[in-house]
């Protein structure tokens, strides 16, 4: 199965090459402040790519998904499958998608840093999953930000040690882009938010 992995494009998706593959993946920030234009528009895009299947997350910027999750989901074109907290599977590959990262200034799908909170959401994970698509990164996994600190969520790396992943996919932290073994920081657009980074390709 030949995965196209995307996330924070920020409404620049159309600046991306997006390759051909079986399943597209977006892990979150599709939008900059989760307008329902916003959403509107990039869903109309991310719903005409011709990948026989269409899966996403919302991350921190994408508000509509948490302020207003009925109307956010009508706006989800047909072959588009919304992940939050729940799964699908794919021709025998189980993929589970969840929003959620350590609180950042505020912003959406927040819960706070090392709390019970966040601990439930990703024991919420099954322990069958193969292909896991969170917004942020676990700790200490390509989460360094510009002034070198590591950002990511510990009760997530936690979580991740009781899983047998064969790919987990991730954004959010954008200066940390690329890939370690089965992490793939798929973050699009670089720290002055310019879409500078190709989509990821993952064969599992």
């Amino acid at each position: 199965m030949r995965l196209v992995c995307l996330s924070d494009t920020h409404l620049l998706h159309d600046r991306i090459a997006i390759p051909e593959g079986d399943v597209l993946l977006h892990a979150g920030d599709f939008t900059m402040r989760g307008t329902a234009s916003e959403v509107r528009e990039f869903m109309a895009w991310y719903g005409s790519r011709p990948h026989p299947h269409k899966i996403l997350i919302a991350g921190n910027h994408d508000f509509l998904f948490e302020n207003d999750p009925v109307a956010a989901r009508r706006l989800i074109p047909a072959g588009v499958h919304y992940l939050e907290d729940s799964g699908i599977e794919i021709d025998g590959v189980r993929f589970w998608g969840s929003p959620w990262q350590p609180w950042f200034f505020d912003w959406a799908f927040n819960l706070p840093r090392n709390g019970l909170e966040l601990r439930e959401k990703w024991w919420m994970i099954p322990a069958e999953t193969d292909v896991l698509i969170t917004h942020g990164p676990p700790h200490g996994m390509l989460d360094r930000v510009h002034d070198g600190s590591r950002v990511g969520c510990e009760e997530l790396a936690i979580a991740l040690e009781r899983l047998d992943l064969r790919l987990h996919l991730f954004g959010h932290i954008h200066e940390s882009y690329g890939r370690s073994g089965i992490f793939v920081n798929a973050s699009n657009c670089d720290l002055r938010y310019r879409a500078v980074n190709p989509a990821v390709v993952v064969e599992i």
